[in-house]
């Protein structure tokens, strides 16, 4: 299916989730699906008035959500995750609990606008990407951005200063954040701004804590995962007891949690 909604409106056991003149993308739609499934559960459960009504516009009543949260706490089981469990997945994903790691850095910005030939951007990013890289001395960044960067830090240089992964958009980050390369990255770095070539320039922090340093997140975060796994799993009971039409539920391995 198409991220485009069909003439008819896609229903969930006769209940419609959205006008008919709506154009939803398929994710919104599955939201949308796995809410009306839940707040028709929590009414045949009796935690929600038979007189609820399904909004729309996606919004679900104060009542509908009181209903869903007391359906979710009685249906879903939940485990406690014990200490060797914690310490097992503290030792699993290091990076995960660093401390605050900052970078300085500086970037050229090919910004990616309405109407541009995203390929042809591309190929002028790889090329200066090539020749920054050969530039041993690292002479050239300052004046290549200065003439180049879509970004008004150009201006001066493409220096953004230290930076915290807080400080940038997630996708940037995950390209920045938690390696140890300095110098020219050998990739451009991808985000909803454009393509950057970025030169790391210090790095400082980032030692990962020990596990008594963060036990009660690392708990937490299992605790998170594990109601996700169960929420799946109990839409999925409720999609097979349903009639569903026009919302492909499999789509995505978390449809109401992304």
């Amino acid at each position: 299916m198409s991220d485009q909604t069909l003439a008819v409106p896609a229903h969930v056991n006769g209940q419609a989730l959205h006008r008919r003149d709506q154009v939803l993308s398929a994710a919104e739609l599955r939201q949308r699906a796995c809410a009306e499934l839940l707040r028709q559960a929590a009414q045949a459960a009796g935690l929600l008035a038979a007189t609820d009504q399904a909004a729309e516009d996606g919004l679900q009543s104060e009542a509908a959500s009181q209903a869903i949260e007391a359906l979710l706490a009685r249906e879903l089981r939940v485990p406690d995750p014990d200490e060797e469990a914690c310490r097992r997945h503290h030792a699993a994903q290091p990076l995960r609990w660093r401390q605050d790691e900052r970078v300085r850095l500086r970037h050229v910005l090919f910004a990616v606008t309405p109407g541009v030939d995203v390929a042809a951007l591309r190929t002028r990013a790889e090329q200066l990407l090539l020749e920054l890289r050969c530039d041993e001395g690292r002479a050239l960044f300052a004046e290549r951005a200065a003439a180049l960067s879509n970004c008004p830090s150009g201006a001066d240089g493409g220096a953004l200063g230290w930076l915290g992964a807080r400080d940038c958009a997630p996708e940037f980050a995950r390209e920045v954040f938690g390696h140890a390369e300095l110098g020219v990255l050998p990739r451009l770095v991808h985000s909803r701004f454009g393509l950057h070539v970025v030169d790391v320039q210090e790095r400082a922090g980032g030692a990962v804590l020990p596990f008594e340093a963060v036990q009660q997140a690392v708990r937490t975060a299992l605790q998170q995962q594990a109601f996700a796994t169960a929420l799946r799993q109990y839409l999925l009971v409720l999609a097979e007891q349903a009639r569903i039409e026009g919302v492909d539920l499999q789509a995505a391995q978390s449809p109401l949690v992304q």
